[in-house]
């Protein structure tokens, strides 16, 4: 069988680590609302609807 590779060391995760360890963990995302899917607008009508 052959040899294992040894794991690179990773600089940027490694300091992630010491990060979270000094720090804890870093809080959960926020979800950001869809852009695309615009609110519809509140406008005032300039002729108000007819009462039937």
């Amino acid at each position: 069988m052959a040899k294992k590779k040894k794991d690179r060391l990773r600089v940027h995760k490694e300091a992630r680590r010491l990060a979270r360890l000094g720090l804890g963990m870093p809080p959960t995302e926020r979800t950001i609302p869809d852009k695309r899917q615009k609110a519809p607008k509140h406008k005032k009508k300039l002729v108000p609807p007819d009462l039937t």
